[in-house]
């Protein structure tokens, strides 16, 4: 991989979503400040616009492409020699697909150091009602999404798990006119005291999510759930991943939800097969978490019956 000696920070989100605001605001912060030059680019224009003394202050020259097809790969490059910048910031169109900017060959030394996604949580359902598609693109390759215009009554903990289950790395922040807001997640609906933790089938994404990001409250803990057998490669004969498919998109964009699986019956397992799991949790580094995660080590696992519906829902 290239050394990027241009960090590119890409900011996604839906027209009004509050990108420019986002911008505005970093400009001006002290741990944002560099002597060199940075490069604005702006792929769409909202009612918010930049200052020009603000622009002038933290030397930042701004190009602005009117459409998709002005997003070329010559472009960058003259930009790039023309304003030899030290840092680029793109304010991206809400409506182009995210994963297309990513697989653009960049000027030498450019590369992504970051993508933050903004949403306006006002017209988050909206958004997601009909455009699905473009904002999953977006949030699958996020290191921070930030809702802000939030209110309290909002269902921030079930926007969280949605965000999460498409990109367990994100960093998810909940914003209203005062500033961050501390998200309590809903009460668990399992007993986490219990000799044996139940996971109904209805509650098998909350458990997934909170597992994943609170795994310290998981550890020794003995779980019963139901599950499919999955196989990763390499993963080991004695190991596989108990897990439900969840929908991400629609029904066309769906992802399989799992955690790893210690057993001594598992080379008797079949791909696919519906299982009932009970295990006690451990927490290890596993080189399928990219670090630390909840591992299972399986006490029973016996053949079940298929789930009327198996997908795993976060709205």
């Amino acid at each position: 991989m290239n050394e990027i000696t241009v960090p590119i920070y890409l900011i996604t989100g839906f027209l009004e979503s509050g990108k420019t605001s986002f911008l505005n605001f970093t400009l001006q912060q002290d741990y944002f400040y560099t002597e060199g030059r940075t490069l604005l680019i702006l792929c769409e224009e909202g009612e918010e616009e930049y200052d020009p003394e603000l622009l002038k202050m933290s030397n930042t020259m701004v190009e602005i492409l009117e459409s998709e097809e002005e997003l070329t790969t010559e472009r960058l490059v003259a930009m790039d020699v023309l304003y030899q910048p030290e840092r680029v910031i793109i304010e991206y169109n809400g409506m182009w697909l995210v994963s297309k900017f990513l697989q653009m060959e960049l000027p030498k030394g450019w590369g992504v150091a970051q993508q933050i996604t903004t949403v306006d949580a006002s017209t988050f359902q909206l958004y997601m009602n009909n455009m699905k598609s473009i904002f999953m693109d977006m949030v699958r390759t996020s290191e921070m999404v930030v809702f802000n215009r939030c209110k309290e009554s909002d269902p921030l903990a079930t926007y969280r798990r949605g965000i999460k289950v498409a990109n367990q790395r994100a960093e998810v922040i909940f914003e209203d006119d005062e500033g961050e807001l501390d998200i309590f997640e809903d009460e668990l609906p399992f007993d986490l005291e219990a000799p044996i933790v139940e996971i109904l089938p209805e509650d098998y994404g909350i458990w997934f999510v909170d597992a994943m990001d609170h795994p310290e409250n998981y550890e020794g803990k003995v779980v019963h759930f139901k599950g499919r057998v999955m196989k990763p490669e390499g993963m080991g004969s004695k190991y596989f991943v108990p897990g439900r498919m969840a929908m991400t998109c629609c029904a066309d964009d769906t992802t399989f939800i799992g955690f790893v699986c210690k057993s001594s019956y598992a080379p008797k397992l079949a791909v696919g097969e519906w299982v009932d799991v009970t295990a006690k949790i451990a927490v290890e580094n596993v080189k399928a978490y990219d670090g630390y995660g909840p591992v299972l080590y399986a006490q029973q696992v016996t053949p079940g019956e298929p789930l009327a519906d198996e997908m795993v829902y976060f709205n």
